[in-house]
């Protein structure tokens, strides 16, 4: 639907049921994250909070909370843009479906910004929600910017960027009004710019929108091609053109957007940011990025100030990644030759985990007997765009199981063990980037990447009950996750660091012919008691270069491999971030607004 206001929508959300309002005033500092958090996980409505403590703006949240929701905000454009995707994917079922072409077609006039200058109000960063997550975030931030910057070389909307990259409002040593800190990690277009004006020795101007219709928040986490600005994506998806102008000083404001900040980003000057609560569940660190000296805070009369609260998955940027998913379809497809399938696991915080399916044709005239065309395609993917920061890539070959599907995680994951020659089908890449977010590896954005490749026909049969085996001292609690795969505990990395490495040392090597996968971790319990769980516990706290262990392992020409299983180090190490916890005296004043009476009740 073609919203013109952010109000717009969520008016149309209460009509429709979709949107609870919570009347009574709420604290910022940790308890409004903490009933959206509540609300989510119950998989609730939007919230709008009529009256935020210290600020005259009223906020809303979980927008996009399901992705049922999210196709009704986007209903009338939806289909559309999905063909409009699919023929830039397919151009030739434009000539075979000409009627269809043309619909979509209509979308182009949307795409177009429009200038439209508006009177606004201004006022400072302090009087904006100061909202604060998790108990240890270092101060205020905005987690729904749609960050606008420009090309220095050509300059406009055309060539412009559109970026959702969290915003610290205040804490640290931040001057209040005045400074603001702008994080934005790897593979990020706002990256180019700022370079681009570092060169030439100038500041950065950046513009912040936050609010307006919820087509402009999606459209800065949408992976357009290069070259395609997410403001002409806006429009279309919206319906109806962005609208914008640009003030005395020369910063772009956005005429929808209930709030634009702006300012600039000066060559070399960096604070410390952080800590956050992030998407991975757990917390980024204080490191130094770009600071923005702040020029203006403009607002709409009757603004309303959107967020939402990231944390362990799933979260609202769940719903985001659904959306994305079930838009662009299947466009990756079309960009790498072979590529039949590729899941980002959310469970395990999207970026450290990649599976995918992939085609073995190389040699049809062989029996196939080891992989080839799919390290092709796995290097391929590692060398795109945000794919590129994966930790660990799960690669099969769809010939050998035409109705695999990588969404079906543990079968997927079993179909993997089943063939994997652990001698030959891990292909590491040490010392390289990987997720800013992941504390994994030895540094900020270092660390190392596996490629864990299997095809032909089964050559074991997965275990599905405990095996006769007696743990070594300092190991136990021994589960099975799935079939094929144990878990255990032993001691913490503090007491023994090489603890994996001694169990590798005392394994069988037979045992990989029923369970070729071992992790250890700190709680086999909790680890063991989903596959949510395991993937989060495994993939999050492991570092591939570092803390893939082997039964019989060795070294062949600079190829590692084992004759066993393979065993991976998932405990807490001391350079990891801490784990997101929830504050308990906020979760029992949450608890308030679920009784009855309360504006939660029916609802958490």
């Amino acid at each position: 639907m073609g919203y013109n206001s952010l109000a717009a929508c969520i008016a149309d959300l209460e009509k429709h049921k979709h949107l609870v309002r919570i009347k009574q005033e709420v604290d910022p500092v940790m308890e409004m994250a903490a009933i959206h958090l509540r609300v989510f996980e119950a998989g609730g409505p939007a919230i709008l909070f009529e009256r935020v403590k210290g600020s005259q703006f009223p906020a809303v949240s979980n927008l996009f909370g399901t992705t049922e929701r999210s196709r009704f905000i986007f209903r009338d454009t939806y289909t559309k843009i999905q063909q409009l995707i699919r023929l830039k994917n397919k151009p030739m079922e434009g000539l075979r479906h000409p009627i269809e072409t043309l619909g979509t077609a209509s979308l182009a006039w949307y795409a177009l910004p429009k200038r439209q200058k508006v009177k606004l109000n201004e006022c400072r960063i302090g009087d904006l929600p100061q909202i604060k997550h998790w108990p240890q975030d270092g101060g205020a931030f905005i987690t729904l910017p749609a960050v606008y910057t420009e090309d220095p070389d050509q300059p406009g909307l055309m060539h412009s960027n559109l970026g959702m990259y969290r915003i610290q409002l205040s804490g640290n040593s931040y001057v209040q009004d005045k400074e603001i800190g702008l994080h934005y990690q790897l593979h990020r277009g706002i990256g180019v710019h700022q370079t681009g004006w570092q060169e030439k020795g100038k500041p950065m101007k950046v513009s912040i929108f936050v609010g307006g219709p919820p087509a402009l928040p999606f459209s800065a986490v949408m992976p357009l091609p290069e070259g395609m600005p997410e403001l002409s994506f806006a429009g279309a998806l919206n319906r109806r053109r962005f609208r914008y102008f640009y003030d005395a000083e020369g910063f772009c404001v956005s005429s929808d957007a209930d709030f634009t900040i702006t300012g600039e980003v000066f060559p070399g000057e960096l604070k410390p940011e952080g800590p956050f609560g992030d998407h991975l569940g757990y917390y980024s660190l204080t490191h130094d990025f770009p600071m923005m000296r702040v020029h203006k805070v403009y607002h709409k009369k009757g603004a309303i100030w959107p967020f939402t609260v990231v944390g362990r998955p799933p979260q609202e940027d769940t719903a985001f990644g659904n959306l994305i998913h079930d838009l662009t379809g299947d466009a990756l497809t079309h960009e790498i030759p072979g590529l039949k399938e590729i899941h980002a696991v959310d469970a395990a915080g999207v970026h450290p985990l990649l599976l995918a399916i992939g085609s073995e044709r190389y040699t049809p005239y062989q029996e196939q007997h080891r992989p080839s065309e799919l390290l092709t395609i796995a290097n391929r993917i590692l060398g795109t765009g945000q794919l590129s920061l994966a930790k660990w890539l799960f690669i099969a070959s769809g010939n050998a199981e035409p109705q695999l599907d990588t969404h079906d995680e543990p079968a997927f994951f079993m179909h993997i063990l089943e063939r994997i020659d652990p001698a030959r089908d891990l292909h590491f890449h040490t010392q390289t980037s990987i997720d800013t977010l992941d504390y994994s590896g030895e540094g900020l954005n270092t660390g190392s990447k596996v490629v864990i490749a299997a095809t032909g026909k089964p050559v074991r049969v997965l275990g599905r009950e405990l095996p006769d085996l007696v743990l070594p001292e300092g190991f136990m609690n021994m589960r099975i996750v799935f079939a094929g795969v144990l878990v255990l505990e032993a001691k913490t990395y503090r007491e023994e660091p090489g603890a994996a490495e001694r169990l590798a040392s005392m394994l069988p090597i037979d045992l990989l012919n029923t369970f070729p996968l071992i992790v250890i971790c700190d709680d086999a319990s909790f680890t063991s008691k989903s596959f949510s769980n395991w993937a989060w516990v495994t993939f999050t706290r492991s570092n591939p270069s570092h803390d893939i262990f082997g039964v019989a392992a060795t070294t062949l020409h600079k190829h590692w491999g084992c004759k066993g299983s393979l065993l991976i180090d998932a405990r807490i190490k001391p350079h990891h971030a801490p784990p997101l916890e929830k504050d308990e005296v906020v979760e029992r004043s949450v608890d308030q607004l679920g009784v009855p009476g309360g504006p939660l009740h029916g609802i958490i």
